[in-house]
């Protein structure tokens, strides 16, 4: 059985030593494992954090990288050194959370989608490459992964499917870092969700599942058999996390252009989202 998770951006907006309660409330909903939306390392004691996980029986399958303005690896100066700063502060903390992979779009700020030519695509792509290294080899020493997310075209010009995110994988070329593929970006970028799974293969480390619509996952028109026997076939072992937003987030709603609720309430994104993957993927 796969670990179900949740992501704490359905909740809260940033995740903080006060968003402890969270844990309970994801473990009273079915969570087997939490995704902290981690904004700033500054903003927990991983010790604090971790002795909660430990005492209702959760782990932290994954830390969300939250890529906001300030962070690009592809941007100005000060752009790339905030991104190389705050990976690495974040990766310092999963050690003491004993969290396994860093997930999201690592390479630039969520939102930045513009025409570039073809030159300027090259040139920051290099860019990119030369920091992941460099990240990927700080993230190997201290035994956690790095899983590179293709987003859709309205929230980055950069990395939109999976071959993209696997050759940018290839060029950084170390066993730390793989892709983060996710059920809500492959409805609008794959041309078919489980071929892009299988094509991803030994380098998939983490699974978004959500609707198409960004609700709960089941009761929509995704392929979930298609994506069940894709995972079965590349033998994942990770974490499926439903990674959901509402307007009550306002930051995140603006940021993803969520306008309107998906389920009658937060907790029916948990509840059913949890219930769908358990029996789905059982």
């Amino acid at each position: 059985m796969l670990t179900i998770g949740v992501n704490t951006f359905l909740l809260t907006s940033p995740f903080t030593n006060e968003s402890i309660d969270i844990i309970r409330q994801f473990k009273d909903w079915g969570s087997d494992a939490i995704e902290i939306a981690l904004e700033d390392a500054s903003h927990i004691d991983p010790h604090l954090i971790k002795r909660a996980l430990d005492d209702n029986g959760l782990r932290c399958s994954s830390i969300c990288a939250a890529m906001g303005p300030g962070r690009d690896l592809r941007g100005t100066k000060e752009e790339q050194q905030n991104s190389i700063d705050y990976i690495s502060q974040v990766l310092e903390t999963m050690v003491l959370l004993d969290c396994p992979v860093l997930v999201g779009p690592l390479y630039s700020t969520v939102g930045r989608a513009e025409q570039t030519t073809d030159d300027d695509y090259k040139a920051q792509w290099d860019i990119v490459v030369k920091h992941m290294k460099t990240l990927a080899a700080r993230a190997g020493d201290l035994g956690r992964k790095l899983a590179i997310e293709p987003l859709n075209r309205y929230e980055t010009d950069f990395i939109n499917t999976c071959e993209q995110a696997l050759k940018l994988t290839q060029e950084v070329d170390h066993e730390a870092v793989g892709l983060l593929l996710d059920t809500y970006h492959m409805n609008i970028e794959e041309k078919d969700s489980a071929a892009a799974i299988r094509k991803a293969g030994k380098h998939l480390f983490h699974v978004h599942a959500c609707g198409c619509d960004r609700g709960a996952p089941g009761n929509d028109h995704i392929d979930w058999v298609g994506i069940r026997e894709a995972l079965k076939e590349v033998d994942y072992t990770g974490s499926l996390v439903i990674e959901s937003f509402t307007p009550a987030v306002k930051v995140i709603a603006k940021a993803a252009s969520i306008w309107r609720n998906f389920e009658p309430s937060r907790e029916a994104i948990a509840v059913k989202g949890i219930s769908f993957l358990r029996s789905h993927f059982a």
